[in-house]
This record gives structure tokens, sequence and C-alpha cells, in this order.
């Protein structure tokens, strides 16, 4: 510890590393990540969630946070979540945390940067450790797509709509998959090709129990839509897989936004789900006194914006933001999870950046998953921290569109080797 110490006094008086050095060297100060869970993914409106509300589905996972780390909750002094749908969030969260088990002392709030919400969670509890400002805290996304709110047909002032842009923000996300598609020229085929691809791999990957390790298994109720009977389940997996997924068989169904074109379907777009991930974070000096493993250390993240009619391509522009500022490259980079809100995007983003596809969605992605869409940002760190953990690599990207035309990128670096 003491020797920790002296090396982070040392880092501020001796010119500044750069790239992997700079991100792998381990200070008291650092914000690590001491457990990242999931629950399964479900499938919305009809899949084991489906009578679930996310005030349960949150307070279920915020049990299993206490049960798994065996932290002691006074330790927590703050929760955030990510969500996007639900209006009464902060009230939800601050409520599911009190009767999991958290005390009154834990603040907590609620945050909506639409699909990278669960980052932006993360993002601001680590901040808040970075500065000094509290040492221990839990970052939750979680999305309850079953429920998902009325979206209102004209929400702006008269004023506001007169700029094009401001407009194209209530355009639908499958139209701006399908301007994707048509400015860029990512032809059906290309869509149809990678989709079936993110179906494999997390056939693979589910038949080979790589998910496990992050799952945590939830009980709820189920009611039948017939007989109106409930019975209590377990779930233990994800429910969006689709085993024996081909590429001729996504070629075969039909385009899903005909209004505006045809090379988005709901084969190669990602699915609706239900489901939540957490991660709990503290500085490494606290983890290491209260004998808690330490997972990763939280490196950064950052956001960027676009043009709102093209949302999809914003990780092509977050990415080497971020890659920027640490001084590193993609070959730099062991484990990449990219979002797949539509296959659109990906492959834009794929192709644009010179992505390698042996790193990205190793277990597949939001099109084979599904796409909860507070929950996605927490997701892709425990789905890409088990990863590394799996490879034994080191270095990991997490990156997303946003809707109204956005995109967020984080990095990690997985300390389990």
């Amino acid at each position: 510890m003491a020797t920790e110490r002296l090396n982070s006094i040392l880092s501020h008086l001796t010119p500044t590393k750069s790239g992997l050095s700079a991100i792998t060297q381990k200070n008291p100060d650092d914000v690590v990540i001491t457990l990242a869970i999931r629950t399964p993914l479900a499938k919305g409106f009809k899949g084991g969630f489906k009578d679930t509300q996310l005030d349960y589905l949150i307070y279920s996972l915020l049990k299993k946070v206490i049960q798994k780390s065996n932290i002691d909750p006074q330790m927590v002094e703050d929760i955030c979540l990510g969500n996007v749908n639900d209006s009464k969030a902060a009230y939800t969260i601050r409520a599911a945390a009190l009767a999991a088990g958290f005390p009154n002392t834990a603040a907590a709030s609620s945050v909506n940067r639409f699909c990278s919400s669960g980052l932006k969670a993360t993002q601001d509890i680590a901040n808040q450790i970075s500065l000094g400002n509290i040492e221990c805290g839990v970052a939750i996304g979680a999305e309850m797509m079953s429920a998902a709110g009325d979206r209102v047909p004209q929400p702006f002032h008269e004023e506001i709509l007169k700029t094009q842009e401001a407009a194209d923000c209530m355009q639908p996300m499958g139209q701006t998959s399908e301007n994707v598609g048509k400015d860029f020229d990512i032809s059906r085929e290309a869509q149809d090709r990678f989709a079936a691809e993110s179906y494999q791999r997390a056939e693979r990957a589910q038949k080979a129990g790589w998910f496990d390790d992050e799952i945590v298994p939830i009980t709820t109720t189920v009611k039948d839509p017939k007989s109106g009977e409930e019975k209590q389940v377990t779930l233990t997996k994800d429910e969006g897989p689709r085993w024996g997924t081909t590429y001729e068989s996504l070629s075969k169904i039909r385009p899903a936004f005909p209004d505006y074109g045809d090379r988005s379907t709901g084969g190669n777009s990602s699915q609706v789900t239900d489901g939540a991930a957490a991660v709990l974070l503290m500085k490494r000096s606290t983890a290491l006194k209260m004998n808690q493993p330490i997972l990763a250390k939280y490196v950064g993240a950052t956001v960027t914006g676009l043009a709102p009619r093209i949302m999809g391509i914003g990780p092509s522009l977050a990415i080497p933001k971020l890659l920027g500022k640490y001084n590193l490259s993609l070959d730099d980079i062991d484990i990449l999870e990219l979002n797949e809100a539509f296959a659109s995007m990906a492959v834009y983003c794929v192709n644009t950046l010179g992505i390698d596809s042996s790193k990205m969605n190793v277990r597949g992605g939001a099109i084979a998953l599904g796409h909860p869409l507070g929950a996605t940002g927490t997701r892709q760190i425990c789905t890409g921290l088990s990863e590394c953990r799996r490879q034994k690599k080191k270095v990991l990207l997490t990156s997303m569109c946003i809707g109204t035309g956005q995109g967020m990128a984080g990095l990690f670096v997985n300390e389990v080797l």
C-alpha cells in the first residue's frame, strides 16, 4: 500500500506516461470495478419479465449486488440508475435501493442519455469517486421495454421545429437506420450477413456457458395471457439468441420500416428487451482495505454529437475521440463491445474505423441478445469484462449510438488475468 501511494505521488512529479503504459498503471486513487453482474435479457412483451415492474427488477438486482459482493451496504454512498422510458425513475431507484438493503445514507439518482444511459450512470459514479466526492457507489442500468411509454408525435414548439436538425430529433429510430443504409450504401445483404454472425456468436457463447459468470438468476412472476394464471419462474439465461439463425433465413424477413426504406428488418435490428445490469465502483485503496476483488480499472468515457438523422454512426466519432484522449489506437484494444442498434450502423462503424471483427462483440450483440435501452451501457461492461477474463485480455472499449444524434464510448482495463 505504501509503495502504491509512493508511486502515485511520483507519477505527479514525473512526465506523464502515455498510451497503454499510462492506462495500465495502478494507483491507490484509481476508480475500480469490484463487481459486474446483470440479469438475463428477456424478450419484450412476451418474455419472462413481461409482467415484472421496473422497480422489482432493480430491487432484485441490487439485492444481488449486496449478496455477491459481500459488501457492507453502509459503505455505498451513491447509486445512479440509467433509464430511458420511466418518468418515475428517480423515485424508483431510491425506493428500490432502500428496500434492497442499502441504508438511507446511500443517495440515489437517475440519468437519461438514451441508449448510453448505463454508461452515463457509470461515468457519473466514477467521476464522483475520482474527484473525492465519494469513495464507493453503484451504477445500474435498467429498462422494461415491455412497459415503454408512448412516443409523443410532436413534442417540440413550432419555433424549435423551424431548425431542421431539431426537427430531425423526432425521426423514429428505424428511419435513422434506413438513412444510414441509403446515405452510406450499406446493403441489405451486408446487414443480414452481419446479423447472422451476431446470432451465431451468441449461440456459440450461450452453448459454451460463457455468459454464466455475468448473469445472476432472477425470480419473478409471469401471467399466462390466455388463462390469467400466475406462476413463479426463475430466469437464468438470455431469451434473445435464436439458435440456427443463418443469412438465408434472415434474408427472407420483410423490411420493418417500409415507409423509410427496405434494408432494416426485425432480423437485422436490435430486439425489444427487458433487463438490467450493475457495476460496483470504488477507489482502489478502498477496495484493498475492504478486501474486495478488483475486476477492472475504469479509465474514462467520452461523448460526442452528430446529425440526428444518422445517429447510428455515433460510435465512429466517439471511439476515435476517446482513443485520442489516451494516446491509443484500435490496435491497443483487445475486446470491443459495440452496440448493435441496427446492422446498418454496426457495419458502417466496422468499415469506417477498420475494426477487427474478431475482437468485436465476440458473444454477439444487441441484434442477438437484445437492447434494453438504459441497461445496454452497463450490460456491455459486464459482457466485455467477462470476455476479457475468458481470453485473458486487458483492454476493453465499449461504445454505442444514441438517439437524437450522439455517440458515447468507455474504456476499461481488465485486471483478472
